[in-house]
């Protein structure tokens, strides 16, 4: 199977329907035609500033049309794009942008103050996304010089005439083509590089499960920064349909109006995006949602009750409990809504194109029911952490990812996470695993939430 890069997704697209909705916030809609137009026109700026194949590039933005483009426009040259969170700052910030050795950023117009340090102590060249109405905020004046052009949140370049465009770059399937950072088990900055062959794999194994088409549109709270919230883009993409993003998830019921009202087919959440729904808003005086087919939990195991709540709630929609991790590029199973009930606490079977074991301690394939480490194998594991050969070698093994959680298998081959390796208890002699404690705690009924 040929891998497919996600700037030949939408010039596809874009060819065999313009005008196909891909993108949208509440403030900015754009078509296929659009999306493609925008980014190579931003990929034009970026050659003509010096980007070049094999640079990385860091976007540190909210969920815009702006970081949509930001992220093509980077890939499209054969680029890397290092897509960063809000919850990096400070020293954090600074680890990130010396190992990167990234040259050129783009960030939003009212954080300049975080970048007024850093951006001169590593030479980085700035590309402000302006938000609608809000004009750089406190640190522009001081940053002078390393402001080199400037993008509309809609990804509208406003930085002077266009430089000519270049020919698609050809690209390699082992070509880096995101990096997206977790703290791991220590607490530090840790890049996961993701290449074209990870994120084809695991966007073909995601449609294919979920059996998303080009009449799919998914509502998106999650952050791009996260491997969930990045892999529901990559998928409606892949397939040419569309994604609202939307930033109003304090006010939860506003976010499912608009599920309503945007005629979206998905949503994706983590246990508390279900428990914030579930304890702030009364489904019962809210208007149906007649286009919502199904619903995607990962992030963490959810108390099966939530889970149970879910499915009353949002039916018919079908939920579909999922599991992974950023060193997988998102996914490695999933549970099929039919198997729910007989097979409830499950995190499901592997996605298409992955393997999953258990393993006992001496290395050996577990019997069913006995709890052992999860490994993965599959196109869609990552190659490693940038620069960080120690660590890499921790969880890549002969060919398979060691998760780090433990797990069982029934007799069927449906797998069952029983906790963290680093975080199992032991007390009075036996190994209890802090989700046991949690989902008992759970199931009290003077509780409200365990974490």
């Amino acid at each position: 199977m040929n891998t497919a890069f996600a700037p030949e997704w939408v010039r596809s697209h874009a060819d065999r329907s313009p005008d196909a909705p891909a993108i949208a916030t509440s403030e900015t809609r754009l078509s296929y035609a659009e999306l493609a137009d925008r980014f190579a026109a931003l990929a034009a700026h970026l050659a003509a500033g010096g980007v070049v194949p094999g640079d990385r590039v860091l976007v540190a933005l909210p969920n815009v049309v702006a970081s949509v483009v930001a992220d093509l426009a980077i890939q499209s040259l054969g680029a890397c794009a290092v897509s960063l969170g809000r919850v990096w700052r400070g020293e954090a910030l600074g680890q990130i942008v010396a190992r990167t050795r990234a040259r050129h950023a783009f960030v939003d117009g009212r954080a300049l103050a975080l970048w007024r340090d850093i951006a001169p102590r590593y030479d980085l060249r700035l590309w402000i996304v302006e938000s609608a109405g809000s004009p750089p905020g406190v640190g522009a004046s001081q940053l002078g010089a390393m402001i080199t052009g400037a993008l509309c949140a809609d990804g509208t370049v406003r930085s002077g005439s266009e430089p000519d465009r270049l020919p698609p770059y050809p690209h390699r399937p082992s070509d880096p083509a995101m990096i997206l950072y977790t703290s791991g088990s220590t607490g530090e900055p840790r890049g996961v590089v993701q290449t074209w062959r990870n994120i084809d794999a695991n966007t073909r194994s995601i449609a294919w499960s979920l059996d998303l088409t080009a009449e799919d549109r998914a509502m998106l709270v999650l952050p791009l920064s996260y491997c969930y919230g990045r892999s529901v883009l990559q998928t409606h993409l892949f397939e040419g349909g569309s994604v609202f993003m939307d930033d109003r998830f304090m006010y939860p019921r506003v976010v499912l109006e608009a599920i309503a009202e945007e005629a979206c087919t998905g949503f994706a959440g983590v246990p508390a995006t279900f428990e914030i729904v579930k304890g702030q808003v009364d489904m019962s005086s809210l208007r149906s949602l007649p286009s919502l087919r199904y619903l995607t939990q990962a992030g963490g195991a959810m108390a099966s009750e939530t889970i149970a709540w879910v499915r009353r709630a949002f039916h018919p929609a079908r939920l579909f409990v999922m599991y992974g991790q950023t060193e997988a590029t998102a996914r490695l199973s999933y549970l099929p809504p039919e198997r729910a009930s007989d097979k409830e606490g499950s995190i499901g079977i592997a996605v298409p194109g992955v393997e999953l074991r258990v393993l006992d301690a001496t290395g050996a394939l577990a019997a069913p029911g006995v709890v052992g480490d999860l490994v993965a194998r599959g196109d869609n594991v990552t190659p490693g952490y940038l620069d960080d050969a120690v660590e890499t070698a921790r969880i890549l093994r002969d060919g398979w990812l060691w998760t780090g959680d433990l797990a069982w298998r029934d007799d069927e081959g449906f797998f069952f996470h029983a906790g963290r390796t680093k975080d199992i208890l032991k007390i009075a002699g036996h190994r209890v695993s802090p989700i046991e404690i949690e989902m008992a705690l759970q199931r009290h009924p003077e509780v409200a939430e365990a974490i």
